[in-house]
């Protein structure tokens, strides 16, 4: 059946995999099987050809992803599509920014706000929508009413991964493959459990396997996962391991995926220090490619580290990054400067703690802390690098041991930090 809407999607470096489940997702329903995508990668594509997409359809809904260091950016991009295309397109939104922060994301100039998941509610929403009918009873959207009064639908429930795909087959749009939703650690700057609640679900190992042998079929030859903590894969909890769960996985993707190479607890995801054990990195040596894993320090001060909610500590950092080096993988080992109630004592353990590791033959995967919203630090002052940091990071930039965007992380900081003290963009 021929669709009254055409779906537009501002697909960027920073959206594309999100976006990539989102089709996957109305690729399961038939309903949606003439429906028209159209995937923009550019910003002045996406402002100069809407026009000619418009006159194409009888209704087209522009999809925007973002999360809040984008936030500028997308607000001089809805201002400008709403400056030259009025109300002709619907504009609709989700990511992590929209949804922490979704009576401002509306005031910016969008229609409607997906928070959190967005699997079953678009597919909803756009049905609504092509049918001619209100979308105010989709569950999980926000949106301002003829009055210009907030309303938000409810939260929707958890969807079961293994209903969706992790990326767009029919649409040929790969790209990491998500075994892992969820977080029960709630670390108070971290959005993930906020966006996906601290309830852990997995996609099964069947339904991963499929993906991947999908890939392979179409000579794909890299493959990663995305997971809130790689090695947490069959956990029930997401705190204690389940070894075997995750053995078979590996086994099993390995066996299909032979061609090519899997990584596991590098990039996209890291790993926390607890979760690095013997077991673990022997699985990573046994069935993985990658030379290194990430870990999640975040502070070398215990105070700062319980403050967060981590739940980890010192002693496990030292533990983990020992561990991985004496297995013969590197060791990236993240830290986030600036976290709200740092004194300079916290600041001094955390220079020892990194120039411990360093002396290890650890690198430094540096970043600053940014007040984001729905998390219990949104309303902390913008993280700012301490001056004995910067002496440091000097040095360490001088050996290559440091990596990251901490320069321009401190900056968005404190435009984040303002916008939600002042209101204003």
């Amino acid at each position: 059946m021929e669709k009254n809407i055409a779906l537009v999607l501002y697909y960027n470096k920073q959206t594309r995999f999100s976006f990539n489940a989102l089709v996957g997702a109305l690729e399961t329903d038939e309903y949606f099987d003439n429906l028209p995508i159209y995937f923009i990668s550019r910003e002045n594509e996406l402002i100069s050809g809407l026009g000619t997409i418009i006159n194409k359809h009888e209704e087209v809904i522009v999809g925007i992803s973002f999360c809040t260091p984008q936030l500028w950016e997308t607000y001089r991009l809805i201002r400008d599509l709403r400056e030259k295309y009025k109300n002709k397109p619907l504009f609709i939104t989700g990511g992590p920014h929209p949804t922490g922060d979704p009576i401002g994301t509306l005031r910016m100039g969008f229609d409607v706000v997906i928070r959190g998941e967005g699997e079953e509610t678009l597919i909803e929403l756009l049905k609504k929508i092509d049918n001619n009918e209100t979308y105010s009873t989709v569950k999980g959207i926000a949106f301002l009413d003829d009055e210009g009064e907030y309303c938000y639908t409810g939260r929707r429930p958890p969807i079961d991964l293994d209903r969706y795909p992790p990326f767009a087959v029919k649409h040929n749009r790969f790209g990491y493959i998500e075994i892992t939703r969820g977080c029960p650690y709630f670390c108070y700057f971290c959005q993930t459990p906020y966006l996906f609640g601290g309830q852990i679900r997995h996609r099964s190992i069947e339904v991963i396997c499929k993906y991947v042998q999908i890939m392979k079929n179409r000579n794909l030859t890299f493959l990663r996962f995305i997971a809130p903590s790689a090695f947490s894969y069959g956990s029930l909890d997401g705190k204690k391991l389940n070894i075997s769960r995750l053995e078979r996985l590996l086994s099993d993707v390995s066996e299909i995926f032979d061609s090519g190479k899997v990584f596991l607890g590098s990039f996209p995801s890291e790993v926390r220090p607890k979760h690095v054990t013997e077991e673990t990195i022997d699985l990573v040596l046994k069935y993985a490619h990658n030379d290194n894993l990430i870990i999640g320090a975040q502070s070398g001060s215990q105070r700062v580290l319980d403050l967060c909610h981590r739940g980890h500590t010192v002693e496990d950092v030292y533990n983990s990054v020992e561990l991985t080096l004496k297995k013969g993988l590197n060791a990236n080992v993240d830290f986030v400067f600036g976290l709200p109630e740092e004194n300079e004592e916290d600041i001094e353990l955390t220079i020892k703690v990194m120039s411990d590791l360093v002396k290890m033959e650890a690198r430094i995967h540096a970043h600053t802390f940014m007040p984001l919203p729905s998390t219990p630090f949104k309303n902390a002052p913008a993280g700012k690098i301490d001056k004995n940091i910067r002496k440091m990071i000097k040095k360490l930039i001088s050996k290559d041991i440091i990596y990251g965007n901490w320069r321009e992380q401190e900056k968005v900081a404190e435009k984040i930090a303002t916008y939600f003290k002042t209101g204003k963009l």
